[in-house]
């Protein structure tokens, strides 16, 4: 079972101007994307940005017609929204729960925030109900913010936290990374291994992105084999590389890494997630 942690499908290109915004990012280029690699299932990870406000019914239509495939995150108060950390988030939360077929919610926070909401008052009701329904938690977020997460994860330990495109370390800066390996004590956090693109220090097109083994290896080790998931953050991949290399990147490349553990975060982990949470 090969499970893709992090795709996206929007009605209309979102990105750069290409020759082909209405079917680019529809969910049927996913699914052929998938069915020619060997991807059993996929995360879809709503974003309701720039001309997509109806994602979440768009990506929660799909996951009606394709079930044993798909599986929704809705966005909840991502910070393209109006009611970003605004007063309501868990009422929100519960509404988004009763309207879609999701087993988590994304959301995604503004690079300058202290991420400090996440264990306010408000964040800690928002957390309260992705506990009370089972729901796992998708977070963007950066490696300042980690200390937040953290927190979040402390006082929420029955939420799966998952940390979207390694937690975003620079292979640069060394102090990212360590910022997010220091979130692994909390052992409701887990990782996507997705995104290598953002972390390389050279060009986005430069696959496998060999640079970045240092940060996969690091993260291995403090992560561990059971809270790390692939993901290909299809079809924003595509801007730089194909599907498939999306998964040999770390299938292939990432060879440091024992084939039983690949296997792992290949779908194992992201399949129990998905079965204890709903």
């Amino acid at each position: 079972m090969v499970i893709d942690s992090h795709t996206h499908a929007w009605e209309t290109w979102p990105y750069n101007p290409v020759p082909d915004p209405g079917s680019r990012a529809r969910v049927e280029q996913l699914l052929h994307e998938m069915a020619a690699s060997g991807v059993d299932q996929a995360v879809l990870v709503s974003a309701n940005i720039k001309n997509n406000p109806g994602n979440n019914e768009y990506v929660a239509k799909q996951v009606r017609r394709y079930p044993e495939q798909l599986h929704q995150f809705a966005d909840v108060d991502s910070f393209w929204s109006a009611s970003y950390h605004t007063p309501g988030a868990a009422e929100r939360l519960k509404d988004a729960a009763a309207r879609y077929p999701m087993k988590g919610f994304t959301h995604y926070l503004k690079a300058e925030d202290d991420g400090s909401w996440l264990y306010s008052g408000e964040g800690l009701r928002f957390f309260e109900v992705a506990t009370d329904l089972k729901l796992i938690a998708s977070l963007s977020c950066y490696p300042h913010q980690q200390v937040a997460v953290g927190k979040a994860a402390q006082c929420n330990p029955a939420v799966p936290i998952l940390i979207h495109h390694l937690g975003h370390p620079k292979v640069a800066h060394k102090a990212q990374l360590e910022q997010v390996i220091a979130a692994a004590q909390y052992p409701n956090i887990y990782l996507k291994l997705s995104g290598f693109y953002y972390a390389t220090a050279g060009p986005k097109w430069d696959f496998p992105y060999r640079d970045t083994f240092h940060t996969v290896h690091a993260l291995f080790d403090a992560y561990g084999e059971k809270r790390l998931c692939w993901g290909s953050d299809y079809p924003v991949a595509r801007q730089f590389m194909t599907y498939q290399q999306t998964i040999e990147a770390f299938r292939t490349h990432c060879n440091f890494i024992p084939v039983a553990s690949r296997e792992m975060v290949m779908g194992k982990n992201m399949a129990h997630l998905l079965s204890v949470n709903h």
